[in-house]
């Protein structure tokens, strides 16, 4: 019984330690092939890069898009409902921060940056009319002249007192606005002119200088034609010394390019309401102009030396030229305007004491006239030298005008001038579709025995005498030369067929 319980449990041993050994062989084979369980992310990462190439490990050593790091964005621990889009005016953020521009980013120019204005006010103008506001513009002038594209505020409903003022460059940045919506008006005190000035706001050498809006430049300007001015109290007026016999220009432009006046008045200027003086590239539209027809020498806008100009849908009515065309000029745009009373537009006078003069490629059309002296004029000085060229006039209303058409080349304002034979040539002057009234005489080409006006041209002219019983004169022609293409009412027999016969060759003193 003890033999068989000892073999028993020897046997029962060796089948423990058999079990034992097996299992301990299982889980090392299964151990060879085993791979840890893939979490949630990984499987996620699978299911998203099916179709894609790339892998965790694809070769150029780029990292797994799974691991790439998430945009800086925290939750917000307290949500709160969203705002209605009417709640919520402000631009929708950028839907993917972090990845890339947003919709509106890398397109040109999504929105202009918002201009830096300096207002007069806050400089310290009072807009009163009685202070002294000029320290105030020059300080926001100032400030403006150094920031780009800034902007110099006149603010509406203000009166200001500004006396002689020069905004300058040539340091300023380019494109600066002055908006003037208010209105600005002149000294009428002797002492504020010293012994004359040639102009009272003057912006010079400048790129890219706009004046604009809906204020009035006020130049008081009767107190120098005339020695008085309803706006002066009558004991400031007492004390008041007499006004300089130099005559102020209202604005005036001087070595600037790009240049854009629009929208605004200018009225009662002392002498010329608006000039440019050696300027390129200028625009002029939308303003009025005005002072009495009485009021000596206030032409509406003066260009001298100037080229590359336009000027339209404006109202000019002055006591002078309502456009007046200096030597200098090339590339001339005037248009769409309605001018009067006044002296019309006018090219000259040029030559003056023996000057060269040079004027060329001149349009004047779409133009009414009313109540003016001319319509369109040319005029020069005995003595002078140059050449006016490639002109025309075309689409000329006009309204019981003294002279519609005129070339004068023995143009003299005083009361008598010495005769020379020397003269500045006119040549290639077209008018075209100019019909109306006139009280005086309907043409006066008036040119030199030495240098003939050539190549006129006249088409569709028509002008009729305001009254049949008034005096009228007959057309009248000296040494001018052309063609008529359609007849002409009345007839202009006077120019002579073709080219003049002693035309001579243009030297290099009178070529431009």
């Amino acid at each position: 019984m003890r033999k068989l319980s000892t073999k028993s449990l020897v046997l029962l041993l060796l089948l423990v330690i058999a079990c034992c050994n097996s299992i301990d062989l299982c889980e090392g084979r299964r151990g060879r092939h085993w791979r840890p369980k893939k979490g949630p992310a990984s499987s996620l990462t699978k299911k998203k890069g099916k179709g894609k190439t790339g892998s965790q490990h694809n070769g150029q050593g780029s990292p797994n898009p799974s691991m790439a790091p998430k945009p800086a964005v925290k939750p917000n621990p307290n949500p709160k409902p969203k705002p209605s889009p009417a709640q919520n005016p402000k631009p929708k953020p950028n839907p993917n921060p972090g990845y890339g521009p947003s919709p509106t980013q890398g397109k040109a120019n999504p929105a202009s940056p918002t201009p830096i204005i300096y207002n007069v006010v806050d400089f310290g103008a009072q807009g009163d009319g009685i202070c002294d506001d000029t320290k105030a513009f020059e300080d926001a002038w100032a400030e403006a002249c150094k920031e780009e594209a800034s902007t110099v505020m006149v603010p509406a409903d203000y009166q200001f007192l500004v006396g002689p003022i020069s905004f300058s460059g040539p340091y300023c940045k380019p494109n600066i606005v002055f908006q003037l919506e208010g209105t600005i008006i002149a000294p009428t005190n002797a002492k504020a002119w010293g012994e004359g000035l040639l102009q009272w706001l003057e912006f010079t050498k400048l790129r890219g200088i706009t004046i604009r809006g809906k204020g009035v430049i006020e130049g008081r300007g009767s107190v120098w034609w005339t020695g008085t001015d309803d706006d002066i109290d009558p004991i400031d007026a007492m004390l008041t010394e007499k006004m300089p016999s130099i005559k102020p220009t209202a604005l005036r432009f001087y070595g600037s390019y790009n240049v854009t006046v629009s929208g605004i008045t200018i009225q009662n200027s002392p002498q010329c309401h608006l000039k440019f003086d050696n300027c390129e590239s200028v625009a002029v539209y939308n303003i009025s102009i005005s002072s009495p027809g009485d009021s000596i020498n206030t032409d509406g806008i003066h260009l001298q030396n100037s080229k590359d100009v336009n000027i339209h849908h404006s109202n000019l009515s002055c006591g002078d030229d309502c456009v007046s065309i200096q030597t200098g000029c090339s590339n001339i745009n005037v248009h769409s305007l309605d001018c009067g009373p006044g002296h019309g537009i006018s090219i000259g006078g040029l030559g003056r004491d023996n000057s060269k003069a040079c004027v060329a490629n001149v349009t004047v059309r779409d133009i009414n006239m009313h109540n003016t002296m001319t319509a369109v004029r040319i005029k020069t000085w005995q003595g002078g030298s140059g050449l006016v060229e490639n002109v025309r006039f075309s689409n000329i209303r006009v309204s019981e005008v003294q002279t519609p058409i005129i070339i004068d080349q023995f143009y003299c304002d005083h009361t008598s001038c010495r005769n020379q034979t020397q003269a500045v040539s006119i040549s290639g002057v077209h008018y075209e579709n100019i019909r109306g009234t006139f009280t005086v005489k309907p043409v006066h080409f008036a040119c030199s025995d030495n240098a003939p006006c050539s190549d006129i041209s006249l088409t569709n002219v028509q002008l009729q005498p305001q009254k049949e019983q008034f005096h009228m004169y007959d057309p009248f022609c000296w040494q001018a030369y052309g063609e008529l293409y359609t007849p002409t009412v009345p007839p202009v027999l006077c120019l002579q067929n073709g080219k003049p016969a002693s035309n001579r060759v243009l030297s290099d003193h009178d070529t431009c």
